[in-house]
């Protein structure tokens, strides 16, 4: 289940696996030509460790991500793919929402961004208490 289109220039924002330079991102995903990492922000949410990969759900915890802007939109469906997005919500492991953004001081930057948002039990996983997934805990999930 997707939160509706994504237009060309559109903002993402990056927490996990496909952070740049992170462990477990997937290397058929060409997201170094298919856009532009453009640097950290925050976020607010609550960061889970899922067993070598992080979920993002509900929270008041500033959260670190990493700012992406989308220049081909056609790898759109190749990332809803990798992050399990279905058009079935009770089956789906993230949906994919907008956002704002925000500063290192939790202040809106007025800029919203796309955000794979975990959409399942989160009962056993742990917290990440900085809210910073590291880049070299990552693994690759298919």
């Amino acid at each position: 289940m997707s939160g509706g289109a994504v237009k060309k220039g559109d903002l993402f924002v990056f927490y996990g696996l496909l952070k740049q330079g992170s462990a477990g991102q997937p290397a058929d995903l060409p997201l170094e030509v298919s856009g532009k990492f453009l640097g950290a922000c925050r976020f607010r949410g609550r960061l889970l460790d899922l067993g070598g990969f992080p979920g993002v759900v509900e929270g008041e915890q500033l959260c670190h991500g990493v700012r992406y802007e989308l220049n081909d939109v056609s790898i759109i469906d190749a990332m809803d793919e990798f992050e399990d997005v279905t058009d079935d919500p009770a089956t789906s492991l993230y949906t994919r929402q907008q956002i704002p953004l925000l500063d290192d001081h939790g202040a809106p930057t007025g800029e919203r961004a796309w955000i794979y948002w975990y959409n399942q039990p989160t009962e056993g996983f742990t917290d990440i208490p900085d809210g910073n997934w590291p880049l070299d805990r990552g693994r690759t999930r298919k």
